[in-house]
């Protein structure tokens, strides 16, 4: 038969029923992705609901006529038939299913205590949004944020577009909770929904280190409608930061007992230092990666290592050899290699990200005990936390020694059992212990031993990273001084004398030689006595024959 008006009004009404449908698809994906008030969501899922029953409903509408035409019923209206029983139906379950979403998203909307919108735990959720949302646009570099502020109305949603420009990995994480954009490389990009505020926060980059050297954005809340918007910081600030040490992390860090002894098992750093190897060239890789470590009786912390030791793998070698140095990050953060013992402009210091590896020559020029460490910044902390070593340079004509040792000084700043130091201490320049060679008064413990008349070399390097040294073993006098690069005394001139001690500034080095005159024991240390209090000692022993 012809299409009548019937047909047309079904057909107009399947594509109102794809429109409700579609509506409340949108509705769903859009609210409870946070874009729009949660109520959209609620009453997206009731136009999906309604809209199925509704296309149900119109698809069932043949059978049903088909079945009733078997039974012929009375004729009510002329020019009529069952289609217009089945239209009107139909735009019945569409009025109640437009009802029905309406209802349920005002009700979604005024529910006690639901807020407008999906907050950020890091946003106080009991702020009801007013239905704004601020975008803005920030860019991570290599050690800042820009813009390094921005401001929201109170209770609106702020949503964060997130670009890396830097040459490592950065992130930006919501102080307080667990928002942020994770980890993101160089050149990636991602857009973050913050929640919403009704007062201040801040959010800063997780890499240890880089919030203190500034990666930090203040998100600043502006009064609007009357609402008064906090001019303080949450407790987050106060109550500890990310990895890297704060100020306020002090009150759980470790602290060294002073009566304790190391458990079984434990083992010192060997401080004997082996000849320079052969050949002229040296190739030596150091690996980066972060190891919890021992570092006084009782007391572990996150060291960030060359090749999982503190100090670093020694370089040795003469004047004019050539080292070829390969650095690997395995670590969980951006590295570089900073070699006092070659001249090589800042740029070469180049910062490589985790997986990442990196080739250094230099060519040895002078004679001398040289500090080698990571210079990436904040480099205090990084040095601190254990990434330092020496190079050492024979000056020409050295003569052997019956023993020889290294010892490099460098002080802790610790932070809480098995984290990394305390930032803000290293700042501060207090520091919880000093020690040789990785551990606090380890040759006290396990003395270096020595035969009594034999000559003896000490190699000494001041890593600091602040404080200085002044090295010198009790009962014994220095009749040959080495210091930077240069014998201040040299055995067999008859014009000097003696020296008791070797007086360092960081990053300075040198070496002693003495013997001692007859068995027994003597006590190596910073003269700075609250160094030595603080875990710069040791002992020399010589036994008797």
């Amino acid at each position: 038969r012809p299409l009548g008006f019937a047909d047309l009004y079904d057909h107009r009404l399947a594509a109102t029923v794809y429109g409700v449908l579609t509506a409340g698809i949108a509705a769903v994906c859009t609210g409870f992705a946070g874009s729009l008030p949660a109520a959209i969501a609620v009453g997206g899922a009731a136009l999906m609901v309604a809209g199925v029953a509704v296309a149900v409903n119109l698809s069932l509408t043949p059978a049903r006529m088909a079945w009733k035409s078997r039974t012929p019923a009375p004729v009510r209206h002329s020019g009529t038939d069952g289609q217009e029983r089945s239209g009107t139906l139909t735009l019945s379950w569409v009025a109640i299913a437009i009802s029905g979403a309406a209802v349920l998203m005002a009700a979604s909307a005024l529910w006690p205590g639901r807020t407008g919108g999906t907050a950020a735990a890091g946003a106080n959720p009991a702020v009801v949004s007013d239905g704004q949302v601020k975008t803005v646009s920030v860019e991570l570099g290599d050690l800042y944020v820009r813009p390094s502020s921005v401001s929201v109305p109170y209770g609106a949603r702020l949503v964060v577009r997130v670009a890396n420009q830097g040459s490592m990995s950065h992130d930006l994480q919501l102080e307080g909770g667990s928002t942020g954009t994770g980890m993101l490389g160089p050149g990636q990009h991602t857009t973050v929904d913050y929640g919403v505020f009704d007062h201040n926060e801040r959010a800063w980059c997780t890499v240890p280190g880089h919030m203190a050297a500034g990666m930090m954005l203040t998100i600043k809340v502006t009064s609007t409608g009357g609402s008064p918007a906090s001019t303080g910081m949450s407790s987050g600030m106060s109550g500890g930061m990310s990895a890297g040490g704060s100020a306020g992390r002090s009150a759980d860090d470790a602290t060294v007992n002073v009566g304790a002894r190391p458990g079984p098992g434990w083992h010192p750093f060997d401080a004997a230092l082996a000849p320079a190897p052969g050949g002229t060239v040296h190739h030596v890789t150091l690996v980066a990666r972060d190891r919890v470590m021992q570092v006084a009786p009782g007391v572990n912390q996150d060291m960030w290592t060359f090749n999982g030791q503190v100090p670093g793998p020694t370089l040795r070698g003469h004047v004019g050899d050539l080292f070829v140095v390969t650095l690997v990050n395995r670590s969980s953060m951006g590295h570089s290699l900073d070699f006092h013992a070659a001249g090589q402009p800042m740029e070469a210091m180049r910062t490589i990200g985790p997986g990442q590896s990196i080739t250094e020559r230099f060519r040895a020029r002078y004679a001398g005990i040289f500090l080698y460490h990571c210079g990436t910044a904040p480099v205090i902390e990084h040095l601190a936390d254990g990434m330092f070593g020496a190079v050492v340079i024979d000056p020409p004509g050295l003569a052997p020694a019956a023993h020889e040792f290294l010892v490099v000084q460098s002080e802790l700043y610790l932070g809480p059992q098995g984290k990394s130091g305390d930032y803000a201490k290293m700042l501060r320049g207090q520091p919880d212990a000093v020690v040789f060679n990785g551990y606090a008064s380890q040759y006290m413990f396990s003395p270096l031993r020595v035969r009594a008349g034999q000559r003896i070399r000490i190699w000494v390097l001041d890593a600091g990273p602040s404080d200085d040294s002044a090295f010198h073993v009790v009962g014994a006098q220095f009749d040959t001084v080495f210091s930077n690069g240069a014998y201040l005394l040299q055995r067999g001139n008859p014009a000097d004398g003696a020296a008791q001690t070797l007086n360092l500034m960081p990053g300075e080095g040198g070496f002693v030689e003495f013997t001692v005159p007859a068995a027994g024991h003597y006590e190596l240390l910073d003269h700075h006595l609250d160094h030595a209090a603080a875990g710069a000692d040791g002992l020399l022993v010589a036994p008797s024959r």
